[in-house]
């Protein structure tokens, strides 16, 4: 395949891939949620 058939595709896969990432970046983080627990815990 002397045309750049697979560099292209490659290239192609590349670029999708860096638009991915950088919208994976800017997605807010799903972190651990703190519990609000009460000051008196007999209640």
């Amino acid at each position: 395949m002397a045309d750049g058939y697979l560099e292209k595709h490659h290239e192609d896969y590349e670029a999708r891939k860096a638009a991915w990432i950088r919208k994976k970046k800017h997605l807010p983080q799903n972190g651990k949620r703190e519990i609000e627990r009460p000051d008196d815990w007999a209640l």
